[in-house]
């Protein structure tokens, strides 16, 4: 076990190496209200931290109603290796708005530090690529002879690297992380106006705390909150309800955006679905239906029999 000095030093490094980086970031990435069972999608720190062999799938269908509407879908898997002191992974995120398609493909480590007997910090790498296209076909275009919209964009490709650290243990979880790092420069060969548009870093703060109540329920709030320069900041705040370890009901609000309602089900020791549901409260609440949300999480090769205390994160 490390000192904990040596353990501050070296996150004090870290986390100045994360904040210093002046460089533009990716796409506004896209919104999950259930962000806490989808953790690796936003912070690669979270590989192997549930000791077990854990996949994750979820899709988001955005603004329900409306042409064009947001859609994503992420598909994640990892597992801890070295005795749970490192861990392996992939992410893939796929996020379509209107006739832009981009998709995140990463591979993800980490390492993790013993704080205490019971509590891990926990620092993640994601590298890999992004892949953007544009169809300028499903547009209702004037003139379809106009050369500008002749050139569609098929599955550019663009690095991108990322870093994440994660205080964890059974009962709490705090993380800091940039998905990506790298500069990306959009549609300045194939944009309709010339133009070059600048990704920008996206900043995410997460945390969750567990209160027991009695034997058969738990209190479970949560909060992210995420920074990106130049547009509103995001803040969610989630509470949620573990009822006899088996049902979640909760609800949550994204400041300024939409109210949510949670509800997700431990199947098995194995196997836990959930389903979301956000109504839009700003000006867009009178041209779509609100957004819908559904994941399910397979975890194998666990050490123990049955689960006596399920995570939420």
């Amino acid at each position: 076990m490390m000192t904990k000095s040596r353990i501050l030093y070296t996150s004090l490094m870290f986390l100045l190496l994360l904040l210093s980086s002046t460089s533009g970031f990716a796409q506004q990435d896209p919104n999950f209200t259930q962000y806490m069972y989808n953790t690796l999608s936003i912070n690669p720190a979270y590989a192997g931290s549930r000791n077990v062999f854990s996949a994750v799938a979820l899709y988001r269908s955005r603004w329900m109603g409306f042409d064009g509407a947001p859609t994503s879908q992420t598909l994640s898997a990892h597992s801890p290796i070295r005795d749970g002191k490192m861990g392996l992974g992939f992410n893939i995120v796929n996020d379509k708005i209107g006739i832009t398609t981009q998709t995140d493909i990463n591979a993800v480590y980490s390492y993790s530090l013993d704080v205490s007997r019971f509590t891990k910090l926990s620092f993640g790498l994601n590298a890999g690529v992004n892949l953007l296209s544009v169809d300028y076909n499903e547009l209702n275009i004037f003139d379809p002879n106009d050369p500008e919209f002749n050139n569609n964009i098929d599955n550019k490709i663009s690095p991108q690297i990322g870093l994440g650290a994660l205080l964890y243990n059974d009962r709490y979880f705090v993380g800091l992380s940039v998905p990506a790092l790298l500069r990306t420069d959009r549609f300045s060969e194939n944009s309709v106006a010339d133009a070059t548009v600048r990704d920008r870093l996206h900043y995410y703060l997460t945390a969750g705390l567990v209160f027991d109540i009695n034997p058969a329920l738990k209190f479970k709030p949560s909060l992210l909150v995420r920074h990106v320069s130049g547009a509103p900041l995001l803040a969610e705040l989630s509470s949620n309800f573990l009822i006899n370890d088996k049902f979640t009901l909760g609800a949550a609000y994204r400041l300024n955006s939409a109210f949510s309602g949670l509800f997700a089900f431990q199947v098995s020791d194995a196997i836990l679905m959930g389903i979301a549901y956000d109504r839009n409260i700003s000006t867009l609440s009178s041209y779509n239906d609100g957004s819908l949300e559904f994941f399910a999480r397979f975890e194998l090769f666990k050490k123990y029999k049955k689960m006596y205390t399920p995570r939420f994160f």
